[in-house]
């Protein structure tokens, strides 16, 4: 009998180096190179001209009074100031706090209550928040935060005791000698922490994982490797910075391999998507599997030139089949891959091979990362389950974060004594060692006994040629204890019954897994970055089904 537990090997050692150390290598192989595109605000830097950027803003920092280990909130969409302030405040030894930009104001309270943090660079606005209203309304309930730097060219009236705009504190950074930022960064170390990226909220309050400069480094790394990037490659990266997915995959990915990166928007946009892979000459794309969904609906996909794509990662929620393979055939995407992953493990652990078989791209995240270690446990017992059976994901390595932020409690359920992270979801490792991801333990529907997983169900919903996007959740049932329930999205143009999808299902797939319930819905409740929040649509559903129980007592 083989277990499912997998290490990992490598003959290429992981990074000994901060991020500051790795910044300044790279900029000095590739100093022509183009490092960085914002095409939403019209910028373009080479690795020498980023450089120059980033070291006026890491001094202006410290100018401000910006020490080691402070926390330092950055709150904004995509831009280039969100890459130079990244860069920069790893330089000094600060530990940049992530703020989603969709946070309303408990969740922004909450951030930057729990993580501490002195200063924060902030944006205009996001949609329809306003970002200076919004921290004038907190920031008397924040005694660490003292300064506010504004990314907007005007600096707005403000109830908080010190604010500056960009420019301002580019301008302070005259003051502080280059050499003090060499010392600075003489003294940091690649264990320091160096970021807290906050969870996204699927699955209730946002919890700050602690991650370092060794663990975010190597796996922007590893990815890049197993994308095989060069300084020839041009990402474009239409996935939020202040998530993982584009502060690692997307910067320190590019980063440690001289690649470029283009920002085609400051969220996603499909159309800006579209025409920033051709404008730019793009070889890679990444996207949650919305996004991919929305390029390929879009109604002028037909006419963008995606030619010069080669691969890419989708990662961020399981991909159906038919989109991967749409994305292959469509999107000139030959190369795609898989990446599975969590914030805590910084984040990915699995990815495929730009070489792997199609049908191990499309039924699996591939195999596991170098230097990476995972196991699948029966979530009862704790014990290591055989192939090919399902239970609990867990892994161990470079890639476990140091911990939940000032939540010790937090951090002690999720990592156990022998460091490993448990991850909620249910996976399934193939003798071959690659894994599938089969849903959360969370989502694991028990309806009369039968175990059912949703993503079985939405894959088989998503060969319907109507079906455009769908997902499958449990509702309380009191005969069986749950029941099957599936909001469905359709393709532009089409219209379909409950019966019409229910017939579809008869003797294709067991009866218990039809979906009893089913819903057309224009849209699903999800993050900024595109994750579907499942609790939100069980909560919404328990409230419909409640009311209509009530009006037929």
């Amino acid at each position: 009998m083989i277990h499912s537990h997998v290490r990992g090997g490598s003959s290429t050692p992981l990074l000994e180096e901060t991020i500051g150390i790795c910044f300044d290598r790279i900029c000095g192989r590739f100093a022509n190179s183009e490092a960085l595109v914002s095409r939403h605000q019209g910028l373009r830097y080479t690795y020498g001209e980023l450089k120059r950027e980033v070291e006026n803003a890491a001094r202006g920092m410290m100018a401000i009074g910006v020490e080691r280990g402070d926390r330092v909130g950055v709150w904004s969409p995509n831009s280039a100031e969100w890459l130079i302030a990244q860069y920069a405040l790893a330089k000094i030894g600060a530990i940049m706090v992530n703020i989603n930009p969709a946070f309303g104001l408990r969740e922004l309270e909450h951030a930057l209550m729990n993580s501490g943090v002195s200063v924060i660079v902030a944006a205009p606005g996001f949609r329809n928040s306003d970002f200076g209203a919004m921290l004038d309304e907190v920031a008397p309930r924040l005694p660490a935060l003292k300064q506010t730097v504004h990314l907007g060219k005007q600096r707005p009236g403000s109830t908080l005791g010190s604010t500056l705009t960009w420019n301002d504190l580019i301008d302070r950074s005259k003051t502080v000698p280059e050499r003090e930022l060499r010392e600075r960064e003489a003294a940091l170390r690649c264990s320091d922490p160096v970021n807290i990226q906050y969870t996204s909220g699927t699955t209730g309050t946002p919890k700050g994982a602690t991650l370092t400069h060794h663990n975010i480094l190597n796996n922007g790394f590893f990815v890049g490797e197993r994308l095989q990037y060069t300084s020839v490659d041009r990402i474009c990266l239409p996935v939020p910075f202040y998530h993982c997915f584009g502060c690692v995959l997307g910067s320190l990915a590019a980063l440690t391999h001289g690649s470029a990166i283009v920002l085609p928007s400051e969220s996603f946009d499909a159309q800006a998507c579209l025409a920033g892979i051709q404008e730019e000459r793009c070889t890679s794309v990444y996207g949650v599997p919305t996004m991919f969904i929305a390029q390929l609906d879009h109604s002028a996909f037909s006419t963008y030139r995606l030619d010069s794509l080669r691969t890419g990662i989708m990662a961020g929620a399981p991909c159906p089949v038919e989109v991967m393979r749409q994305v292959i055939e469509k999107m000139h995407l030959r190369d795609v891959t898989i990446a599975y992953g969590m914030t805590e493990t910084s984040p990915v652990s699995f990815q495929s091979c730009i070489d792997d078989p199609l049908e191990a791209r499309v039924s699996t995240v591939g195999s596991v990362l170098p230097h990476v270690e995972v196991k699948i446990i029966d979530p009862k017992t704790g014990l290591v389950l055989p192939r090919g059976r399902a239970g609990e994901l867990c892994t161990r390595g470079y890639v476990v974060m140091r911990g939940y932020w000032n939540d010790s409690e937090a951090t002690d359920a999720a990592i156990d004594a022998e460091r490993w992270m448990h991850s909620g979801d249910l996976a399934v490792m193939r003798e071959d060692g690659r894994v599938s991801i089969v849903g959360r333990l969370k989502h694991l529907i028990i309806r009369g006994g039968e175990n059912i997983y949703p993503l079985e169900i939405e894959e088989f919903l998503h060969t319907h040629p109507k079906i455009s996007d769908v997902q499958v959740i449990g509702v309380p049932d009191k005969k069986y204890g749950e029941e099957v329930c599936a909001w469905i999205r359709l393709r532009t143009g089409s219209g379909a019954t409950e019966n019409e999808i229910r017939e579809f299902c008869r003797g294709q797939i067991a009866t218990f897994k039809i979906p009893r319930y089913i819903r057309f819905v224009d849209e699903f409740p999800m993050t900024v970055t595109g994750k579907i929040q499942k609790f939100r649509m069980q909560e919404l559903m328990r409230n419909e089904l409640g009311l209509r129980a009530e009006q037929t007592v």
